[in-house]
């Protein structure tokens, strides 16, 4: 390649560097445009978004006050609910011990009284029961001598046999 053929090669590409710098240039400014528009946009938008930011932070400075208030009312409530809670136990351990001990005294009185019924059962079997007894058996054996002196005649065998049954 000669000089001649060189220094055109050369200038093409200064002339395509200098065309490529003429692009960047373009493009550069009309990114600068795009930023002032952002910018005015931003502008526009920042007073909105600082009043909403400030109004944020006045909500949640009444309400970190309001919850304050909630909590402190609530640990009230928790320390009342157990002193009645503690109070509520001692009645019912109280109550409890008192029906306990009902119970006892009424287990001693049904004691006491099933063993005077049984005394009296006992008694009452002996002195009555027993005697009507021994009648109802003496009658019956007179009923059947009776019965035989009369007939005259042996009785059938189950006739004898039901008698004695009776009379035993």
């Amino acid at each position: 390649m000669n000089q001649e053929s060189l220094l055109i090669v050369m200038t093409v590409f200064v002339g395509i560097t200098a065309l490529s710098f003429v692009a960047q240039a373009v493009a550069s400014m009309k990114m600068a445009k795009a930023a002032g528009d952002i910018k005015k946009s931003l502008e526009a938008f920042l007073p909105k978004a600082e009043a909403a930011l400030a109004n944020a932070e006045k909500t949640l400075n009444e309400s970190r006050e309001q919850i304050n208030g909630i909590t402190k009312r609530a640990n009230d409530v928790l320390d009342l609910t157990k002193t009645q809670l503690v109070r509520v136990d001692s009645l019912l351990e109280d109550a409890s011990g008192r029906a306990r001990l009902q119970m006892d005294k009424v287990e001693v009185l049904l004691d006491d009284t099933m063993s005077r019924v049984q005394t009296t059962v006992t008694g009452v079997q002996s002195s009555i029961v027993r005697p009507l007894r021994e009648i109802t058996g003496v009658a019956a054996g007179v009923r059947s001598a009776v019965a035989h002196l009369l007939k005259g005649s042996p009785a059938n065998v189950a006739q004898v046999t039901a008698d004695e049954e009776m009379f035993i």
